[in-house]
């Protein structure tokens, strides 16, 4: 390694090792985050205890508030660490609520918008239809408020984004990648035990990141954002895309775009890199 390149890395803020909060933190203007439904008020999941699962204070969602740029900012943070990043009952109606109320401000004429930090493997097992419903109120939000001002997705890792907020994040405005993300409506170890090792091996790491990761999904076209784990640039490429606004078409309109793209797809065979790219690019071209 150079020593230029080494001084970069030396120098960089990894906004992957922060936790949920401080990554919201980092993306709001200095001394201006106030948490909502934070630890202290001890909403947890009535539902884990239950199951002999220990609930954690906040149930895994960090909902904070602030301005980004001086613009009202909801900042929407999931916490991989806890039973990796699941959505449940309370922690998918922080998600929904907040939502909700930052498009209820935009009809009051205060412009609000809302970057929400992936990290889930989805919904909560131990909670099944409950979580369920909430990641579809999650979805139902995002379309509402999208409408008004840009709602922008950021997957960084190391959980990654599956299930059903990997459609959440298909719904934002605006999706940030780095490299160690990865996205997939099903996870690696689900598709293993559903269709055997020789689909996919759960412990083949480069052959993962080659299909789903931050990389390969953004050249298909499923991110719009190839970022270096860095918290400051991250913070700014945000910015970037508020400032940007509502783009004139979000990627959820391209629905028969993506249905040429899956037209394509030769299920006999072990799909590659390569030829993922290859399809998404024919499938948007013609």
């Amino acid at each position: 390694m150079n020593s230029a390149k080494s001084s970069s890395l030396l120098q960089r803020d990894s906004f992957i090792e922060l936790d949920a909060r401080s990554r919201a933190r980092t993306l709001l203007d200095a001394g201006s985050m106030h948490e909502l439904i934070g630890p202290f008020d001890r909403v947890t999941s009535p539902w884990l205890a239950l199951q002999g699962v220990v609930a954690q204070s906040d149930d895994g969602v960090v909902v904070a508030k602030g301005t980004c740029d001086g613009q009202p900012c909801v900042v929407l943070a999931i916490e991989g660490a806890f039973q990796g990043g699941s959505l449940g009952e309370v922690g998918g109606a922080k998600i929904a609520g907040a939502l909700e109320l930052a498009a209820a401000d935009n009809r009051k004429g205060i412009p609000t918008t809302a970057v929400i930090l992936f990290e889930s493997g989805g919904v909560r097992l131990q909670e099944a239809n409950l979580g369920l419903a909430a990641i579809a109120e999650i979805h139902s939000a995002i379309v509402d408020l999208r409408r008004y001002q840009p709602v922008i997705g950021i997957i960084a890792g190391t959980v990654g984004c599956f299930g059903g907020m990997a459609i959440g994040a298909a719904l934002c405005s605006y999706l940030i990648v780095t490299r160690e993300a990865r996205l997939g409506l099903n996870g690696p170890a689900v598709i293993e035990q559903e269709a055997g090792i020789a689909e996919c091996d759960s412990r083949d790491k480069p052959f993962i990141w080659s299909l789903i990761g931050g990389e390969q999904r953004y050249r298909c076209g499923l991110a719009d954002i190839y970022v270096e784990d860095d918290a400051q640039h991250i913070r700014s490429v945000v910015g970037d895309l508020f400032r940007r606004g509502v783009p004139y078409q979000h990627r959820s309109d391209l629905h028969q775009d993506f249905l040429r793209c899956l037209a394509e797809v030769d299920t006999s065979a072990q799909a590659t890199p390569e030829a993922v790219r290859a399809i998404y690019r024919k499938g948007f071209s013609t």
